[in-house]
Parts: structure tokens; sequence; C-alpha cells
């Protein structure tokens, strides 16, 4: 810093990012802002372009701790990213011949959450199943490791999309490489009657799906509602109709559909607050072609 300055040895250290290696922000975990620092100026990875880093070989193969779906113990489990099939592979086995799972690229998303796994390390990896979200938990004791993992996730997301979407510029496909949830917390709910009892549940905005579940680390959601936007007739209300019962806390939230209202409470005004301003930013944006399919699923749901 000394010797160039900060601009100067910007433009060295970070001359040869690729588009699609996450930049970590001052707000995101510590795996990930340290291992962007030794990556740059340890290991110099940004700057020779004739060395490839192991994220952008288009496969990876290796070993994560996953947590499991019934018995919420980590147990070691050989993971296989392929760009070339597409997928991202799970065995139970490491000699196993068939995957426990296969999991598309297309419908991948992987996000850090080393709170709510317990672990400085922890990733939570998300993708559709039948049009409902399935959760995968997993770390890796070795930051550098599970920081190549996200990239590698990131990286075969950036070549499907371009090959999807083959005229788009590369700064409007990272956007949609990985993505943070909008939101996340405990709310009560209650049915779509209005006369059952509120129950606490945990909750997880991921752009337009708003989902429930029973424990934070639950692999299925209870349930899951479409948030479309304010032009389709979509909002959200502080509090709840006057003839409400059964909830236990104060602060109410109505969310209405096209279709009905959904009722929810929070337990303090803040966290009310912090709620109705992630719904209203999802309902600020006008919806996607693609969103009106997903939409129409959700309104033949049972």
């Amino acid at each position: 810093m000394s010797c160039l300055g900060n601009k100067v040895a910007q433009a060295k250290f970070e001359s040869k990012v690729p588009a699609f290696y996450y930049k970590p922000t001052a707000s995101d975990c510590q795996v990930l802002r340290e291992q962007w620092i030794r990556a740059k100026y340890e290991r110099k990875e940004f700057i020779y372009i004739e060395k490839q880093e192991p994220y952008s070989a288009g496969y990876r193969e290796g070993l994560l701790w996953k947590r499991g779906r019934d018995n919420g113990q980590f147990l070691s489990r050989k993971f296989v990213l392929s760009e070339r099939e597409g997928a991202l592979k799970y065995f139970n086995k490491n000699d196993a011949r068939e995957p426990k799972a296969i999991i598309k690229i297309e419908h991948l998303n992987a996000t850090f959450q080393p709170t709510k796994i317990g672990n400085p390390n922890g990733l939570q990896i998300t993708y559709l199943r039948d049009n409902s979200t399935r959760n995968i938990f997993v770390y890796h004791e070795d930051g550098k490791e599970i920081v190549d993992w996200f990239n590698a996730i990131r990286a075969a997301r950036f070549h499907y999309l371009q090959v999807a979407y083959p005229i788009a510029m590369d700064v409007d496909l990272v956007p949609k490489l990985t993505r943070n949830f909008l939101k996340e917390g405990y709310m009560e709910k209650t049915g779509p009657k209005h006369t059952e009892g509120f129950k606490k549940r945990w909750f997880t905005l991921d752009d337009r799906r708003l989902m429930y579940f029973k424990d934070p680390m639950d692999a299925f959601a209870r349930g899951e509602v479409f948030i479309g936007s304010t032009e389709n007739n979509y909002k959200v209300e502080e509090g709840l109709p006057p003839s409400t019962q059964g909830n236990h806390w104060q602060y109410g939230i109505t969310i209405t559909t096209p279709d009905r209202k959904f009722l929810f409470t929070c337990e303090s005004d803040t966290d009310r607050t912090e709620w109705i301003s992630a719904f209203q930013k999802v309902l600020n944006k006008p919806m996607l072609p693609q969103e009106y399919a997903v939409e129409a699923h959700f309104k033949h749901k049972p």
C-alpha cells in the first residue's frame, strides 16, 4: 500500500478476477472476506491469466460434511460438480455408483450461513425439486476449500447462463449466479381460514418465495407463498383484520394475493418493520415472464 497506493495495488492484484468470482462486501461472513484477501495477496490468483484455478475447471470432486436430513448429524459425503453434465451430485458412500441426489445447475443456489449451521464455513445449498425448495447444509474444515466450492458453483452457473442467454452481457448474468436470502427469522402464522391457532415458524424469503419451516435446518419447507408484484394485485400491510384471534405476538402483517390473505405476526415492531421492508422490495419489482409460470403453479397447489 505504501509503495503503490490503493488504486494501483487494486489494479494489479485484481487485474484478472473472473467475472463469476464473488467479491465480498463488509457485511459478508468472515470466511468469504478472509479467503478473498488471501486469494488476492497471498496466492495472487488474480494476476496471471495463464494459471487456471480449481474453481474455473468446470469439474470439481471432493468430500464435504453434510447434515443428515433426518438425524441432524454431519457426515462426510462425496460431491461432484460437472458443467458438462449440468449437475451437482452427492453420494452417500465414496464408492457408490449411483448418486443420492442429482441437482441441476439450472436450479442451484448457494449461500453462506455460518450462524444457522453453527460452523464458520457453513454453506447452504438450495435447489428446486418438483418446484419445491430443498435445502442441503454442508461445511468443510478448510476455508479455502469451501470458498472454492462456492465459486465453482458460481462458475458453473455463469457458463450455463451464458449458453441459455447468449446475447446477455456478463454484467447482467453475474447477479443471477447466487443470491443471499432477502430476510430470515421467526414469525407466527395461521391457516387459510384464519381461525386456526397461530404457530411459530422459521421463515425464509428467497426472491419471490416465502418459505416456512418448523426448524431453521429443515430440508423441506412446510409451505411456500408466492410473492408477486404490486401491479399484479399483491400487497403487504401492517396489522391484522380486526376479527383475528389466537396470535401470541402482537405485531401483525397481512399479505394480500389475488387469491387470499396471509396473516403473520412478529415478536417486535423492529422485526415487523424489517419484514415489511423486505416484502416491499419484492412487490416493487415487475414480474418476469418466467415468474408467471411459477405463480400459476402456486395457484394450483392443493
